[in-house]
C-alpha cells in the first residue's frame, strides 16, 4: 500500500519548477532501453567521460532495492501484456536520442512549453507511460526523492528486454531528469521508419552511435508493434511510381494489404516481427534476409549498403553474436550526454493530482 503523499502527486510528467502542468490536458505517458560498458565508440571522448560519471552502483546505499522494484513491476506488466516490453524500450530510446536520456520523453505540457509527446515520432503510438508511473510509485514509496524517472526508464527497458528473452546487463545509473521536453528535437532527431539508411545513420551519428549501432539496435524490431500508416507506401506508392516495394517479398505484402488499405486503418497494428512477435532473439535478422522486413528502414538495412547488410548477415546466424553486440549498444547510448551536477532533478515528485491516463 503506498502512501497517500505518493498517490497524490505526479509521478514522472511534471518536472518544470515555476509553471503548474496544463490540468487540461490528459495524461499521456511513458517508454523504452539500455547498458553494458562501451567499449568503442565514434565519439570516443565524450562517451568516456559520460560513462565516468553515471555507474551501476550509483544507489547502491540511497536506495538499493530500486532494481528489484523496477524488476518486480516490469515481471508484472510484461506477463500481463508482452507488448509492453517494447513499448518501454521505445519509450527510453525516443528519450535517449532527445538530448540525452534525461526522461524529457515524459513530460507533459504546460503553459511554458509543449511535451514530447505532441511529436511526430510519439503521437498516437507512445506508450507504456503508466507503467513508468506505476514504478516511479512504488520507488519513491521506498526511497523517496532520491532515483531520477531517467534511470528508472533505462533500467525498465533493460528489464523487459530480458523479460521476453533477450540479454541482460549492467545499466550506469546517476542520470538527472529534464525540467523542459524539446518538441523540435524530437521530430527531428528521432529515426523515421521511411527515412532512408543515409539519415537514419546520421541521426545516430549525433547521438554518439555509428553504424554498428544502427544495426545492432534496429534489433530491438523483434519485439514490439507498428501501425499501418508507417509502412503504406510499401505496399502501394514506394518511390513515387504507384508500384509497391519490390524488396517486399510479395506473399507478405500481399498479407499485409489485407488488413492495411490503400486508404484508412492507420491506426491499425502489426507486429515487427512475424514469427517470434513477443520474443527478443535474432528472428527480426532473418525476416529481413527473407525480405519480410516490415518497415523499409528494416528492409534498407539489407539493401542500401553492403556495410548493414553483412553485419545483418552476421546477426541473423547468431543469436549470441547480436545480443552481445545488442548490449554494447544499448549501454553506450544511455549514458551519452546524460545531465549531471546541479543540471535537471534527481528524484522527487513535483506537485499536482495525477491525471487519468488515456
Amino acid at each position: 500500500m503506498l502512501p497517500t503523499l505518493y498517490k497524490n502527486r505526479y509521478p514522472c510528467n511534471a518536472r518544470h519548477t515555476s509553471t503548474p502542468p496544463d490540468m487540461a490536458l490528459p495524461l499521456l505517458s511513458l517508454l523504452p532501453l539500455f547498458s553494458l560498458l562501451v567499449l568503442s565508440s565514434p565519439s570516443i571522448g565524450h562517451s568516456a567521460a559520460a560513462a565516468s560519471s553515471l555507474h551501476p552502483n550509483f544507489y547502491a546505499h540511497s536506495c538499493p532495492t530500486v532494481e528489484k522494484i523496477v524488476n518486480s513491476v516490469m515481471a508484472e506488466a510484461v506477463s500481463e501484456n508482452p507488448r509492453w516490453a517494447a513499448s518501454i524500450l521505445r519509450l527510453h530510446f525516443h528519450d535517449c536520442f532527445v538530448k540525452g536520456c534525461d526522461g524529457s520523453v515524459l513530460l507533459d505540457s504546460s503553459g511554458v512549453f509543449l511535451s514530447e509527446k505532441r511529436s511526430n515520432p510519439n503521437r498516437d503510438s507512445a506508450r507504456g507511460f503508466e507503467i513508468v508511473d506505476k514504478i516511479k510509485l512504488a520507488v519513491e514509496a521506498a526511497c523517496p526523492e532520491t532515483v531520477s524517472c531517467a534511470d528508472i526508464l533505462a533500467l525498465a527497458a533493460r528489464d523487459g528486454v530480458v523479460l521476453t528473452g533477450g540479454p541482460g546487463w549492467e545499466v550506469p545509473l546517476g542520470r538527472r531528469d529534464s525540467l523542459t521536453p524539446s518538441l523540435n528535437d524530437s521530430n527531428n532527431n528521432i529515426p523515421a521508419p521511411t527515412n532512408t539508411l543515409n539519415t537514419i545513420i546520421t541521426k545516430f551519428n549525433r547521438q554518439g552511435l555509428d553504424v554498428v549501432d544502427v544495426v545492432a539496435l534496429s534489433g530491438s524490431h523483434t519485439i514490439g508493434k507498428s501501425r499501418c500508416a508507417s509502412f503504406r507506401q510499401r505496399l502501394y506508392n514506394q518511390t513515387g511510381d504507384g508500384k509497391p516495394d519490390e524488396t517486399l517479398d510479395l506473399g507478405y505484402a500481399a498479407k499485409l494489404r489485407t488488413r492495411c488499405p490503400r486508404t484508412g486503418g492507420d491506426q491499425t497494428i502489426f507486429s515487427l516481427d512475424l514469427v517470434s512477435p513477443n520474443r527478443f532473439d535474432n528472428q527480426y535478422y532473418k525476416n529481413i534476409v527473407a525480405k519480410k522486413g516490415l518497415l523499409n528502414s528494416d528492409e534498407e538495412l539489407y539493401t542500401a549498403s553492403q556495410v548493414t547488410r553483412d553485419l545483418v548477415e552476421k546477426y541473423s546466424v547468431s543469436n549470441d553474436v547480436f545480443f552481445e553486440q545488442f548490449a554494447k549498444s544499448m549501454v553506450k547510448m544511455g549514458i551519452y550526454r546524460p545531465l549531471r551536477g546541479h543540471k535537471g532533478k534527481l528524484g522527487g515528485f513535483v506537485g499536482g493530482l495525477i491525471i487519468k491516463h488515456v
